[in-house]
């Protein structure tokens, strides 16, 4: 089933602000609000939709840090990425794990209250694992821009 522009725009709102009501919904998008309410819920039920979750000033939480850690593994077998991805899923500082090519076999977001914090999570994560060669470290300097948004209207989406 695809997703036509309706559902798009209602995926570009969501986006933005997903606890807008659904009369702001159809008012925005010229739906009604069963239609909104059913398409939404198509949204959901297809994975189109996979999390509403609210944002965090890290900031007013005492989370000063932010840091991308490029990390390469001594082994790259299956079940070693499988684990280490495991781990840095389990491991809350993480924000973000990604699995890349190039010169590094994993990419992290992490945030850490202060530098004490993060050398901690250094330990358990990385100089802790006997399968982690090497992670090179970048501190965040400044949040330019952080999101998880994904340009709706300019891709052909199918569910």
């Amino acid at each position: 089933m695809k997703i036509d522009q309706h559902d798009r725009n209602l995926l570009q709102l969501m986006q933005t602000d997903a606890k807008k009501g659904l009369e702001a919904l159809a008012s925005e998008t010229g739906l009604s609000v069963a239609s909104v309410q059913r398409r939404l819920k198509a949204l959901r039920t297809s994975g189109a939709i996979l999390s509403e979750v609210a944002i965090v000033d890290p900031k007013k939480l005492g989370v000063a840090m932010s840091f991308i850690v490029m990390v390469e593994l001594e082994r790259e077998r299956q079940d070693q990425i499988d684990a280490f991805s495991r781990q840095a899923q389990s491991e809350p500082m993480v924000q973000q794990c990604y699995y890349i090519t190039g010169d590094a076999d994993f990419c992290l977001v992490c945030t850490a209250k202060d530098m004490d914090d993060f050398q901690e999570l250094t330990k358990r994560l990385f100089f802790d694992n006997s399968n982690v060669r090497r992670f090179r470290t970048s501190v965040v300097m400044g949040r330019k821009k952080v999101g998880l948004g994904i340009p709706v209207q300019d891709v052909g989406l199918e569910r």
